[in-house]
């Protein structure tokens, strides 16, 4: 299998690098994510104008219909970054969602907004109480003349302090999975914002009889949102690489100018072994990752393989943050050095859309239906 990226897809990759790296530096970053908003419009609006914000959505809908490959790539650059801007909760996973079940007026009303950069999604479906792969949803649907009103809790929602406009799952009265519109501003829509361990943002969203526009010509979503989920998880093992490779050179970096004994830690061949083993896990994680992007392709996914990719990225990452943490020594752990938010963010995506304990039970789960081979 050919793993050489074309002409088009280096150019991508590089415009959005050289973008991240002119915004943000650890000093930067801070300063970004310490105000109300938590990531910069200005950043936003420039990969509007590179793109990127429309790279999966159809032609039809504002996108440029680009593969999983390119968004990938791009997602790499905010791991490596951790740009904090939200392109994957305020965009690809609401919006990849009104591409597969929405109508088409609700597709062209709302995705060309989203590719410009001038509306922001998010998708309410997580519950207090569940975790993934949970689709036990007590938000409830109730008909109301020709459309509907929702009411439940949802928690947490990524990035729904600053959305325009919520994705929301609800059962239907009918029973099954739906999916609805609903104005982030509206009526009986009640939002509690917070910080999130890595310096992001989340939300509380309770919904108190809130007006909603079901998503499509209604049924059962369920398939639709494992396989946006699916893709939500090739995302952030995505930019888990990206975090785990800066991870890695900030720590190798570190060992090459820091004294002790009168020499550089180099020098000590037990950590710069510790450093190769770290390596190694990166080049694990990046194997994983590359095969579930490359079963993306072709198919809307598999869950185990997603799963497969998620419990090995989760090790390696749990691997370099620990010995990014060790090797550095105190200074690691402090705000102030950029090793730690690396760390911090490698930590949340570990726990985002399933740990690595329910990632590896639903691969237990399946032990059974591997054929034996013969003796």
């Amino acid at each position: 299998m050919d793993f050489d990226l074309t002409d088009e897809q280096v150019l991508l990759r590089d415009t959005v690098r050289d973008l991240l790296n002119r915004h943000y530096n650890p000093e930067s970053r801070l300063e970004a994510i310490g105000t109300d908003l938590g990531w910069s419009r200005q950043v936003w609006n420039q990969l509007a104008e590179l793109g990127v914000l429309g790279l999966s959505f159809a032609e039809k809908d504002g996108g440029m219909e680009a593969g999983p490959v390119e968004t990938m790539l791009v997602l790499e650059e905010i791991g490596r970054r951790l740009a904090p801007e939200p392109l994957l909760d305020a965009v690809l996973v609401p919006g990849g969602l009104i591409s597969a079940v929405g109508s088409p007026d609700q597709r062209q009303r709302i995705l060309p907004e989203v590719a410009a950069g001038s509306k922001l999604l998010a998708f309410a479906h997580g519950e207090p109480g569940t975790r993934w792969p949970d689709h036990a949803i007590a938000t409830a649907a109730t008909a109301q003349g020709e459309g509907y009103t929702l009411s439940g809790t949802k928690n947490p929602v990524p990035h729904g302090d600053c959305a325009d406009e919520l994705v929301v799952s609800a059962t239907l009265p009918d029973g099954g999975l739906g999916l609805f519109l609903v104005a982030a501003d509206a009526t009986g829509v009640t939002r509690t914002p917070y910080a999130t361990v890595d310096g992001l943002r989340g939300a509380q969203i309770v919904l108190d009889g809130a007006a909603a526009e079901l998503l499509g010509a209604g049924g059962d979503a369920t398939s639709a949102v494992d396989e946006v989920i699916i893709r939500a998880q090739a995302g952030l093992c995505a930019e888990s690489i990206g975090a785990m490779e800066e991870a890695l050179r900030l720590t190798t970096d570190y060992l090459k100018t820091r004294k002790q004994f009168g020499v550089t830690l180099s020098k000590f061949q037990t950590l710069t072994q510790r450093a190769a083993n770290m390596y190694v896990s990166l080049e694990l994680a990046r194997s994983m990752s590359y095969y579930l992007t490359a079963s993306l392709v072709d198919d809307a996914g598999n869950a185990v393989i997603a799963s497969r990719a998620r419990l090995q990225i989760s090790r390696s990452a749990k691997h370099i943050g620990q010995e990014s943490i060790q090797m550095h020594g105190g200074i690691g752990v402090t705000s102030e050095y950029p090793v730690s938010h690396y760390v911090a963010r490698l930590t949340a995506i570990e726990r985002t859309l399933g740990s690595s304990l329910e990632h590896l039970r639903v691969l237990t789960a399946q032990v059974a239906d591997y054929a034996q081979p013969e003796l």
